[in-house]
């Protein structure tokens, strides 16, 4: 479901697949073979919304934003099942691990990995290259070779997916 809120609409370039049970609302954009999965919700209704190129969010995700602040993801993103995202920044490349929450203000690094079930706090800065873990989330290491190429299979897949969804299952 695609909704306006109080005169802003979401800005969806055609390439997107949203799947048929995902939530966007108000002042939300989100740039071209980005995919957005079942159940997700994404709400624009409190501060805008960018979502980069090739960004999947995948399910039962939810998206939403402070007063005056807003949550921006950069190109080329993984954000994995049921995540919560909160007028945060999210840098090229990074993946947030599912489970994770990311509150006001945090900002994480470019190709900056957080695993699952971490709890990243307001305001926290995530190195970029690294590996973060825990409640709250702190460095474990630098990522490796083998991390990034795992990361980049990841948003490939999902690139590929939302394609074929967007072209066969969304009749």
């Amino acid at each position: 479901m695609i909704r306006e809120y109080k005169g802003k609409s979401p800005d969806i370039h055609p390439s997107v697949y949203v799947a048929h049970d995902a939530i966007i609302v108000g002042d939300v954009t989100i740039d071209e073979e980005s995919s957005v999965w079942f159940q997700t919700v994404i709400r624009g209704d409190v501060a805008p919304t960018r979502i980069g190129k090739r960004v999947n969010i995948q399910d039962q995700s939810m998206l939403h934003q402070s007063p005056n602040k807003p949550l921006i993801i950069e190109d080329d993103v993984t954000i994995g099942h049921q995540v919560m995202l909160h007028s945060a920044v999210i840098r090229k490349k990074a993946l947030i691990g599912m489970g994770a929450l990311i509150l006001d203000g945090a900002e994480i690094g470019e190709n900056a990995f957080v695993g699952a079930g971490s709890l990243v706090p307001p305001g926290k800065k995530v190195p970029p290259h690294t590996l973060v873990m825990g409640r709250p989330a702190k460095v474990v290491r630098t990522l490796t070779e083998e991390d990034y190429k795992e990361m980049e299979r990841v948003r490939k897949s999902y690139v590929e997916k939302g394609k074929y969804y967007k072209e066969n299952l969304s009749r």
